[in-house]
């Protein structure tokens, strides 16, 4: 009976490690099948990133050149308007002359002045955007480590086949899994203290 018993009990043993290492294989290929679709999809968050930081950029530079373009024109109307204030005698065609320029100057520096005003906006809202993206990198990139570590636990539980390290994986796995659905799914779940560390 002694021998039955003993082989019942190694069948038995024999089960629960199958079913373990079957459940940590299922839970590795899960966790690692998502942080791949995370990464890519990181990717392209980083990318929108740059390109966003680029337009602001360049909307920055716009914004500049249109304001140096505006510092130019109200120079030159001031310039003018010197020559006419200047010129007391002047016939009324040259005051008129001077009058048609000092118009046409004052009209550049409004339309430079509603230039800028959009230009200031587009920035900021490349900004804006840039931040948006922000967020969802970290999320993509806190998934990622989640799952990373939760890949590492489980090896560890395949070659210790303690069941509560299986318990401890799965628990990164589900925080790793729903930041990374976070990220896909513009959810507003950011823990700044996680973000911090990994920063």
């Amino acid at each position: 009976m002694g021998e039955i018993d003993e082989k019942i009990s190694e069948s038995l043993e024999h089960a629960r490690e199958s079913r373990l290492n079957t459940a940590v294989a299922v839970f590795v290929s899960i966790a690692a099948t998502f942080m791949a679709l995370s990464n890519v999809k990181d990717g392209n968050v980083v990318q929108a990133m740059q390109q966003a930081q680029a337009d602001k950029v360049d909307a920055w530079a716009y914004y500049q050149a249109k304001g140096t373009k505006q510092n130019l024109a109200i120079f030159a109307r001031e310039q003018v308007e010197l020559l006419r204030d200047g010129t007391p005698g002047a016939s009324p065609e040259l005051r008129a002359a001077y009058d048609k320029r000092i118009a046409e100057f004052t009209a550049q520096e409004k339309k430079y002045e509603v230039e800028k005003e959009d230009l200031k906006h587009q920035a900021d809202g490349f900004g804006k955007q840039y931040d948006a993206l922000n967020v969802h990198d970290d999320q993509f990139d806190m998934a990622e480590a989640l799952l990373s570590v939760s890949i590492a636990l489980f090896g560890v539980t395949a070659l210790t086949r303690k069941r509560w390290l299986l318990g401890v994986a799965i628990v990164f796995a589900t925080f790793g899994v729903m930041l990374g659905l976070a990220g896909f799914l513009g959810w507003n779940l950011h823990p700044d203290w996680l973000a911090k560390l990994l920063g």
